[in-house]
């Protein structure tokens, strides 16, 4: 069971917004163990997400992921925090920085860090994967930054995962995986025939009215045999690059 823990003072110290929190899961067993900052689907840290951020811990990693919408609705926050996925710059980096720092100031982190993230925060996985703060970064379903080859220029190992029935974010495997490849970065990339969107989730967490819509466009809802696959190849990713020296 995760804990809530202030992080307002830490996001406001390296370019946040005050008034973050997040949820910080322990692993089970002896620490410390690496740290995996957890970033969210585009609804937020409801139920499912959170859950995401429980089955990491369950993996044996410390793990916090950051309420970057502060509680509010994602209707009012999710165009901000697209527009600095895109751009790459803005606070919401400051505030995803709190939750790195926290992890390390924690007694139970050995020191290393990884990100990992679904659906938007997939995206950020990729965008903070070059820039020299973390040990491994997991993208699932993230849309690649729009210059992909400089933005994997020096990058962490990565390891992405989409869905062959995502007909939103179908075609970014390719790009991606070359582009690691030119860039000589340890990677995987792997897509799961018969998933779609958020497969990983262990429930479904679109809205009611929009799940027909969701599910047209992005073939979006669970998929558990992809999903055991996909935690199989996250588990050994990251048991290799972010295991203590």
């Amino acid at each position: 069971m995760a804990e809530l823990v202030d992080l307002s003072e830490l996001a406001v110290r390296h370019g946040g917004a005050p008034g973050l929190r997040g949820h910080l899961a322990r692993p089970p067993g002896e620490e410390p163990r690496p740290g995996v900052v957890v970033l969210f689907e585009a609804v937020g840290a409801d139920a499912v997400n959170r859950r995401l951020n429980e089955r990491m811990a369950e993996a044996g990693y410390l793990a916090l992921m950051p309420d970057l919408y502060r509680g509010r609705s994602p209707y009012r926050c999710l165009v901000p925090a697209m527009r600095s996925l895109f751009s790459g710059r803005g606070p919401v980096y400051g505030d995803i920085e709190a939750a790195r720092q926290r992890l390390l100031a924690d007694p139970g982190c050995t020191g290393k860090v990884g990100v990992i993230g679904f659906c938007m925060g997939g995206g950020f996985a990729l965008v903070l994967a070059g820039q020299g703060r973390y040990a491994a970064a997991a993208a699932n379903y993230g849309r690649p930054p729009s210059d992909v080859d400089a933005a994997m220029q020096g990058a962490c190992p990565v390891i992405a995962q989409y869905g062959a029935e995502d007909r939103a974010f179908r075609g970014y495997a390719g790009p991606l995986r070359e582009a690691l490849e030119r860039a000589g970065v340890p990677h995987e990339v792997t897509v799961h025939p018969g998933a779609g969107h958020s497969f990983l989730n262990h429930a479904d967490n679109v809205p009611p009215l929009l799940r027909p819509v969701m599910r047209a466009v992005m073939g979006i809802g669970p998929e558990p045999a992809s999903a055991a696959d996909a935690w199989r190849r996250i588990e050994a990713f990251f048991a290799e690059h972010l295991a203590a020296d």
